[in-house]
């Protein structure tokens, strides 16, 4: 499997994603994460964004208990990094009925008041929280961690218990193994600020971390020598790694952060939690508009669509959904708030495939100019 360390020879935002209508419908493939019933292949990409990665447990479910889609690759970042190895390793376990168990056992592990012990609920809590640092005087570590700026002060041994909790539960072996979808982790160098991109076969729980370390919370994660911090901040999710990477020409977006909110943020909380909304769909709102640059070059007969890849672009996301659910709420990793997003996005999930399954396979149902602009 090829490495996306370095950039391919075409740029990856220059993948074009034009909706071939006149396509036929194409089958599911053979090497795919699929049931008995699946009949058509796509690639997911999956957002972080906290316990709200919870609504995209429940897209997942849906998606695996519905039967008819077969997941070839999926792309994430974050809790979308952290959705997508548990789906895999649960797969690899029991099919797809042991992809959605697993995926439950992992959000019940992470809920505040589950079994996760004090320790580990404090940092659990501080991880889904770092988009709000005021809000950390409610943690048990609060005042510790409001009156220091940095995890190297106030955690100099670097003592993680929610690595400890993911490598618990979660057999990595299995996922360096597993075959049947190809896994894109991604995470920022420090050092670069570059993304990038990991896969199945190096993947560790300290890379899941690298994906998810935010640096107001946790030290730099370093791998070969290099220090990572969150994926999200140069891609939530990436996309070029499907392109890329796999064959399926439909990509599934799973966008729970939304990139418009009508109010004008007021207090501290209110204001970080919407500037960490903007800054973690920046990454992904350029990579369309890129996308859709080139294919109106394309249109234009500027570019030979030989050259391009045509892609078929979707999207489930939480609008009319989650606007309830502030910024803030990424703290509230509560059971029974997360049983609620999952339930939200079980039936957003479901609402989507029932509307839009026909189209899997013959045209994109994402209007991309709109998505960005």
């Amino acid at each position: 499997m090829r490495s996306f360390r370095h950039r391919p020879r075409h740029h990856p935002m220059t993948a074009v994603i034009r909706p071939p209508t006149e396509d036929p419908q194409e089958p599911a493939m053979p090497n795919a994460l699929a049931g008995p019933k699946a009949e058509k292949t796509v690639c997911l990409a999956l957002q972080g964004g906290g316990a709200h990665g919870a609504f995209t447990w429940g897209v997942l479910d849906a998606i695996l208990e519905d039967g008819r889609l077969a997941i070839e690759a999926i792309t994430g970042a974050s809790a979308g990094a952290m959705n997508a190895v548990v789906l895999a390793e649960g797969f690899m376990e029991g099919g797809t009925e042991g992809a959605r168990g697993q995926l439950e056992a992992f959000w019940r592990r992470m809920a505040l008041g589950g079994s996760l012990s004090p320790a580990q609920r404090s940092l659990f809590g501080a991880f889904l929280n770092a988009w709000s640092p005021d809000r950390l005087t409610g943690l048990p570590w609060g005042g510790l961690l409001s009156q220091l700026s940095s995890p190297y002060d106030f955690n100099p041994l670097n003592i993680n218990p929610l690595r400890d909790a993911v490598a618990d539960l979660v057999d990595f072996d299995k996922v360096r193994a597993c075959q049947a979808v190809k896994l894109f982790v991604a995470a920022t160098n420090v050092f670069t600020g570059k993304i990038r991109i990991f896969e199945n076969a190096e993947l560790t729980p300290d890379h899941v971390m690298a994906s998810a370390c935010l640096p107001t919370v946790f030290q730099a994660v370093t791998i070969d020598g290099e220090p990572y911090w969150d994926g999200g901040y140069m891609g939530n999710p990436a996309i070029y790694p499907v392109i890329y990477g796999a064959d399926a020409l439909d990509v599934v977006l799973v966008q729970i952060n939304p990139v418009e909110r009508r109010m004008v943020p007021r207090n501290a909380q209110e204001i970080q939690g919407r500037l960490n909304e903007i800054t973690f769909n920046g990454g992904l709102l350029r990579e369309l508009r890129a996308i859709d640059f080139v294919s109106r070059l394309v249109e234009e007969g500027r570019l030979s669509p030989a050259d391009y890849k045509r892609l078929r672009l979707h999207r489930i996301d939480g609008e009319g959904v989650l606007d309830d659910v502030t910024a803030a709420s990424r703290l509230t990793p509560a059971w029974s708030f997360l049983e609620d997003l999952r339930d939200r996005g079980r039936a957003t999930a479901k609402a989507w495939l029932a509307s839009h399954y026909d189209a899997i396979g013959k045209s994109g149902t994402l209007d991309l100019k709109a998505a960005y602009s």
